[in-house]
């Protein structure tokens, strides 16, 4: 309800968005386009005023529709006294977890966020991409089937954000389905089955992601090891078409940030 002198505000505006089993859905947009509160009623943390919101066919507004949802925010709230192991125990006892199905669990999380050389260590010493690895391992302490990630490398060095983004992939070939906010584009290009770009409230384009990128009226070809020769009879061939035209040749173009990881990690990307 709106303050008294103040306008009703309609954060979202009739966005429909459906999320197959298994697979990662990116919602991108600018700050205020209204990503956060369509990832809060999913969760059931506000409640629509029109249309409706369900997890694998229950309410979202039903407590019970969350047991099969991990959820990790933008910036998670941690216990900094706490260790990587600890805070996992803590969120696995929430979660019923007990005795050795507990200490099993543990480990097996930080095994899969590779943080089990620092399961003894204090979060108050963890590093930024860190705390982000031990955020996920606490949203899937539940198993659940589906994660909701709100800008999950935010703020990450090249080498943690590519960390969390393989470990966004391994969770999808387990069969996860992963559904994540965020505003860096190349980030979500490189893990998303399935993007929907909203914008002031309104879902502007949606589809699946080889299907948005794709520029319909040219072709590419790449070639590798190519003469000079070869290159002048593919341009000649091309000025044969009484349609086609050569836009441009030249060297394939790597990203800052693959450069980045290739010089900083050996070439492992």
């Amino acid at each position: 309800m709106p303050l008294r002198g103040q306008q009703a505000f309609r954060a979202v505006d009739d966005v429909s968005i459906q999320i197959e089993a298994g697979e990662v859905y990116g919602l991108i947009g600018p700050n205020g386009s209204g990503k956060s509160t369509t990832m809060k009623a999913l969760l059931g943390l506000v409640a629509p005023s029109s249309g409706t919101c369900s997890i694998f066919g229950k309410d979202s507004l039903k407590v019970d529709s969350r047991n099969d949802v991990g959820f990790l925010p933008e910036n998670p709230y941690f216990y900094k006294h706490l260790t990587g192991a600890e805070t996992l125990r803590f969120y696995g006892k929430l979660c019923d977890l007990r005795g050795k199905a507990l200490e099993a669990r543990v480990d097996e999380l930080l095994e899969l966020v590779d943080l089990r050389h620092a399961r003894d260590r204090r979060l108050g010493g963890y590093s930024k991409g860190m705390l982000q690895r031990i955020g996920l391992a606490q949203a899937l302490v539940q198993d659940p089937r589906l994660l909701i990630l709100d800008e999950p490398t935010a703020g990450v060095d090249p080498i943690g954000s590519r960390q969390i983004r393989d470990l966004i992939l391994q969770l999808r070939d387990r069969g996860k389905t992963v559904f994540l906010c965020s505003h860096l584009l190349e980030q979500v290009q490189e893990v998303c089955d399935h993007v929907g770009i909203i914008f002031q409230g309104k879902m502007v384009k949606e589809g699946k992601l080889d299907d948005l990128i794709a520029v319909e009226n040219q072709t590419e070809i790449i070639l590798q090891d190519a003469s000079p020769e070869l290159v002048e009879r593919i341009r000649h061939l091309i000025g044969e078409d009484a349609t086609a035209q050569l836009l441009r040749t030249g060297k394939p173009r790597t990203t800052l940030e693959r450069l980045f990881l290739q010089e900083t990690q050996g070439g492992k990307s």
